[in-house]
């Protein structure tokens, strides 16, 4: 498994996050999370609020890409890994209190969390794409 650097760290912290994910069918959905933030060096975490398409995808099959871009920098990373919708529980009362601190009038229902399984350069040239080791 790919190490988070502090590079990745500033971008996910300064950029916005999109998420792709597929249904059963194999048929894509990609879109914005703006709650999407680092819980700690393996998952990424977000508050569902939608409740569409990307958590019915995820529900169906575990899977998601989150990708932030730095456009002036060209640079950027793509995370991928298993994903899980969470409705209860450490993940759940974790948002919550962050929330809290954050934005009081938002109000935690289910929780997104990605296990970051492998990590890519989405830096513009020859290593776009390229898996970090």
């Amino acid at each position: 498994m790919a190490q988070i650097t502090q590079d990745m760290k500033d971008m996910i912290a300064k950029q916005l996050a999109y998420i792709a994910t597929v249904d059963t069918d194999g048929n894509p959905d990609v879109g914005p999370k703006m709650t999407m933030r680092l819980y700690d060096d393996s998952h990424l975490i977000y508050d569902e609020f939608t409740a569409k398409q990307t958590m019915k995808n995820i529900e169906a099959t575990g899977k998601a890409a989150v990708a932030y871009v730095d456009r002036k920098a060209f640079k950027g990373f793509r995370f991928s890994g298993k994903a899980e919708i969470h409705t209860s529980g450490p993940y759940v009362d974790a948002e919550q209190a962050y929330q809290q601190q954050t934005n009081p009038k938002a109000s935690v229902q289910q929780v997104g969390v990605i296990d970051i399984d492998e990590i890519h350069l989405l830096d513009i040239g020859p290593k776009a794409g390229t898996r970090i080791e």
